[in-house]
């Protein structure tokens, strides 16, 4: 039987005002951005465009995460993740999936992550031309999918997914996908396990609820090569399971 999580606090005045400035932020920033990606996906080349697109991205969530910490709407502790942003060749990271905010606070430490992203984000005003020029993967394209996956790894790529294929707020039972063991044993590429503890809560509609810290940790890369699939996402599975908050 599962524990429900704790009753949520009613959010004051402050925290809704902190609340809606960081929106404002991540929206005029995102919009800015959309703006003028698709000018640098005819100006520079295609490799050019993917790194810088990837990187500005990247600095638009620091920049709003920043503002949230300095405004003491959260506390944000992903520093760990630093010594994955210049390891050598591709690898996987595989992210548990508590809050809204998950896909966000990663890519903000990791300038060379990709997505695989809903297939109508890439048509939203705010997002689509910058995933676009970053090369973000679409989850509709079936086979594409996985070819596009397949090269992001092989040219150096980042690649975060979260096994659980939708956001797993805690007290809930957690259902691990295994399609990113099956890319890592086709490439031979390393996965890396990471653990969000999340002190904060971001439902579909609403506010951040639940004061606290969101800290965010990493395992040690698992070997993939020549090893079945299962074996791989049940060792994966394993050090989340031991490393997020229930």
């Amino acid at each position: 039987m599962t524990t429900p999580p704790p009753p949520h606090p009613r959010p004051g005045p402050l925290h809704r005002l902190s609340f809606a400035l960081i929106i404002a932020q991540l929206g005029l920033m995102s919009l800015a951005w959309s703006l003028v990606a698709p000018l640098l996906s005819l100006l520079l080349p295609r490799r050019a465009g993917t790194r810088f697109g990837r990187s500005a991205i990247s600095f638009i969530y620091r920049s709003a995460w920043s503002t949230a910490q300095r405004l003491g709407m959260m506390r944000i502790d992903s520093s760990a993740l630093d010594a994955l942003r210049d390891e050598a060749g591709g690898l996987i990271v595989a992210a548990n999936h508590p809050t809204m905010l998950d896909a966000l606070v990663v890519v903000a430490r990791l300038p060379r992550g990709v997505c695989i992203m809903k297939a109508e984000l890439s048509h939203n005003i705010f997002l689509g031309t910058g995933a676009r020029l970053a090369r973000y993967i679409r989850n509709d394209a079936g086979r594409g999918m996985v070819r596009d996956a397949v090269d992001c790894l092989k040219e150096g790529g980042q690649l975060v997914l979260f096994p659980e294929g939708t956001r797993m707020p805690p007290g809930e039972t957690r259902r691990y996908g295994i399609s990113g063991a099956l890319l890592a044993a086709e490439t031979g590429r390393l996965i890396v396990p990471v653990a969000h503890d999340a002190g904060y809560y971001w439902p579909r509609r609403g506010l951040l609820k639940r004061a606290g810290t969101i800290r965010v940790v990493f395992g040690p890369p698992i070997q993939t090569a020549g090893r079945d699939p299962r074996e791989i996402n049940a060792e994966a599975q394993e050090w989340i399971e031991a490393h997020s908050r229930q």
